[in-house]
């Protein structure tokens, strides 16, 4: 038999200022009538005045703003009142409070694998609130254990779903595949998406969802570490004898136009093999002069 999700509904419910007024006034004519006349009539009026005074203060009860009431009879769920104020309602109505405001829930740093199986750590910042009362209180046992529980085990698929980071072999063409540490706002997106499905159920709304933390396991760190700064070297390296090139092929084009050389293929090669080395050194070059000939 399928489980009946509960509906948040609007309860029927009064200002409290009405309430709590006559309340008072029963209660000092009451107090008068003993005085002046006390007889058994008068009790009688007494007594029923009194009861109208408990009926009218019992069910008085307020609300601060983003907070809601959530009232019960005997078991029954009548509906729940948002305004905000003294508020008034049947006395025998279980009354019960429920924060509509904003929370925010850290989570723990968690080890698991990414989607190419690297153990590494993350962790999460989830912003959310109530905003279906029925739900959260009927439908699942403890909503802000729900959140902690089902917050935990999106974020591990998450986790499995995105590569930690790009793994590219030298000279490959690059990719746009999104990984957890480029695609922060894709990441973070589908987090909330994932968390949001899961909160459904519970009547909750995710404000906001980001990772607060990743890294690589300590395992591997080092490894991955030493993998980052050899592919950055490279990088650079590859920048460099880019620029070397071009500033080679500007000298020799420039010693043609002008005329200022007659350079043999030998002779083109050996300046060639000087300027990359003195472009491509990590150390300032040492002029050497030559006292012979290039065919000595």
């Amino acid at each position: 038999m399928a489980i009946q999700s509960a509906e948040e509904r609007s309860a029927s419910t009064s200002s409290g200022f009405v309430y709590i007024s006559v309340g008072l006034v029963v209660l000092l004519i009451a107090a008068g009538l003993v005085a002046t006349r006390p007889m058994g009539p008068t009790l009688a009026v007494f007594v029923l005045a009194v009861l109208l005074a408990f009926w009218c203060l019992g069910g008085l009860y307020m609300l601060q703003p983003n907070q809601a009431a959530l009232l019960l009879l005997f078991g029954s769920y009548r509906g729940t009142d948002r305004e905000r104020g003294l508020r008034w309602a049947n006395p025998f109505y279980a009354k019960t409070k429920i924060s509509m405001r904003a929370h925010n829930f850290n989570s723990e740093k968690l080890k698991v694998n990414d989607l190419r199986g690297n153990p590494i750590e993350i962790a999460a910042t989830v912003i959310w609130r109530v905003d279906d009362t029925a739900r959260a209180s009927f439908d699942v046992e403890n909503y802000e254990a729900y959140v902690l529980t089902q917050a935990e085990s999106a974020l591990r698929h998450l986790a499995l779903s995105y590569p930690y980071d790009n793994l590219e072999e030298p000279g490959a063409p690059a990719t746009t595949e999104v990984t957890l540490r480029s695609g922060t706002e894709e990441v973070s997106a589908a987090l909330r998406d994932e968390l949001q499905q899961r909160f459904d159920q519970a009547g909750l709304v995710v404000v906001d969802a980001r990772l607060t933390h990743l890294a690589y396991a300590p395992e591997i760190a080092g490894t991955m570490l030493r993998r980052q700064q050899a592919e950055a070297v490279i990088a650079a390296r590859t920048k460099i004898v880019q620029g070397a090139v071009g500033m080679v092929e500007l000298a020799l084009n420039g010693l043609a136009e002008r005329g200022l050389l007659q350079l043999d293929d030998e002779r083109k090669a050996a300046m060639v093999s000087n300027l990359l080395v003195v472009l491509c050194s990590d150390h300032d070059a040492t002029p050497v002069i030559n006292t012979g000939t290039l065919y000595a």
